[in-house]
């Protein structure tokens, strides 16, 4: 018998954690660009968001083996062209325009990718009917 996700019972992902080299600057990206709901501040430098019933875990990373850039986040939006012009409006830097990556048959799927205050790359996604 093999330990399978439903042999353990792992329902869904529960948090995520994304170094941040200053946690208070970082947190104010989330709260005041991203829109993302602060659920509480933990010493020692420690913010927590939100997302989509998904919790995010800001942090300076405790070993030098953990500073890294985060793995790259895909945040769902409705319209991905208004969320990118609010963004940019923000001076948020980004790597691209949205662009089409996939027709599906139900959908077409669009990405653009961007980096939040701290150099960690990102993206925003919509999947978009036809």
């Amino acid at each position: 018998m093999s330990a399978t996700a439903d042999g353990i019972g792992i329902m869904r992902l529960g948090q995520i954690a994304i170094n941040a080299k200053d946690v208070e600057r970082a947190a104010a990206f989330y709260e005041d660009t991203l829109g993302l709901k602060l659920l509480f501040k933990a010493p020692p430098g420690l913010a927590f968001f939100d997302c989509g019933g998904v919790r995010l875990m800001l942090a300076r990373a405790d070993k030098p083996e953990l500073d890294h850039p985060s793995s790259i986040l895909y945040f769902a939006v409705p319209d991905i062209q208004d969320a990118y012009r609010k963004m940019k409006g923000n001076r948020v830097p980004f790597e691209d325009e949205p662009h089409l990556i996939a027709s599906m048959p139900m959908h077409d799927l669009w990405m653009t990718f961007f980096r939040d205050s701290e150099g960690n790359l990102l993206a925003l996604m919509s999947e978009v009917s036809r």
